[in-house]
């Protein structure tokens, strides 16, 4: 066991992170920074983008609303957004693709 960052939403955390631990978290890092999926199950509160619109890493692109808490979803990177997967008051599950950047 060794120090390790953590990062959550643009936070960096300094931890201790078991091996076995670390290699679980490796398995769900994301391949694809223009994939925004869902990290958890939650409501579609509000989508803030449009389909071509220019967004910059850190901008928020919707609200997933779980339970009872509003979670902000930020971009990944800068990009244009290609697709939008979801609607407004819409259930997402865990891992389902909600936007899409080109």
């Amino acid at each position: 066991m060794n120090n390790d960052k953590i990062k959550i939403n643009f936070d960096e955390y300094i931890t201790e992170v078991p091996d076995d631990i670390k290699s679980n978290l490796k398995k769900h890092e994301k391949d694809d920074l223009n994939e925004i999926r869902a990290l958890i199950p939650g409501s579609i509160i509000s989508i803030n983008v449009k389909v071509l619109s220019k967004v910059k890493k850190g901008d928020v692109l919707l609200i997933l609303e779980a339970m009872k808490m509003k979670n902000r979803i930020y971009a990944e990177t800068d990009g244009i957004v290609g697709e939008i997967a979801v609607n407004e008051g819409e259930r997402a599950v865990k891992g389902q693709l909600l936007i899409k950047l080109k």
